[in-house]
């Protein structure tokens, strides 16, 4: 064999190295390729599986919202309800207590019925029927608050003086007489008393 012959195959061994190193390299490319897109793969169903937990989530999140909105509502009408119905029989009690006194005016009135009786007898019933007619009414607007305006002095807030009249036992301004008797709720005033006043 020549030398040139040699050269060439020398050259060709050389070639085939490199042909096969060129292979090998592309097959190690193609391994990591194929293994990157199955990491790939595999990070596209982690995200797909989380965005399905946080979808499933944010439903719940929903329902339960709605659920909470809807009870939420159901409280208020109930209570709007019952503030009707409060504001509507707020004087049911007070109603109630006034009965014993409508029953004592009933039986004073029967008793003027009666034939052949005793005026006398007569007049002496209708009375202890008044009076117990108002020691009832009294007793009922004490229990609800209701009270007599005082008179002792006189008070442009809670006294309406319709009368002046000069008066030597009294002083300028003074209250000598009430007409009509003032009442007040608690705090609040429901009617002045009518007094008449002295003015010299």
């Amino acid at each position: 064999m020549g030398k040139e012959e040699k050269k060439i195959n020398e050259e060709n061994v050389e070639e085939n190295k490199k042909e096969k190193n060129t292979s090998n390299k592309d097959l190690e490319e193609v391994k990591e390729s194929t293994d990157s897109n199955e990491d790939g793969v595999d990070e596209l169903h982690k995200c797909q599986e989380k965005v399905n937990e946080l979808e499933n989530k944010l439903k719940e999140a929903e329902d339960k919202y709605l659920r909470v909105h809807a009870e939420f509502e159901n409280i208020k009408k109930r209570l709007e309800r019952e503030k009707i119905q409060a504001i509507e029989y707020a004087s049911e009690k007070f109603a109630k207590d006034l009965l014993s006194s409508l029953d004592t005016l009933d039986m004073a009135l029967n008793s003027l019925k009666v034939e052949n009786a005793d005026p006398h007898k007569l007049i002496k019933q209708i009375e202890e029927g008044i009076e117990l007619t108002k020691k009832n009414l009294l007793k009922t607007f004490e229990k609800h608050g209701i009270e007599e305006v005082e008179t002792d002095e006189f008070d442009p807030n809670i006294h309406d003086a319709v009368m002046q009249e000069s008066s030597e036992n009294h002083a300028d301004g003074a209250i000598i007489e009430v007409l009509q008797k003032g009442y007040k709720f608690k705090d609040r005033l429901l009617r002045p008393a009518m007094v008449k006043i002295c003015k010299k």
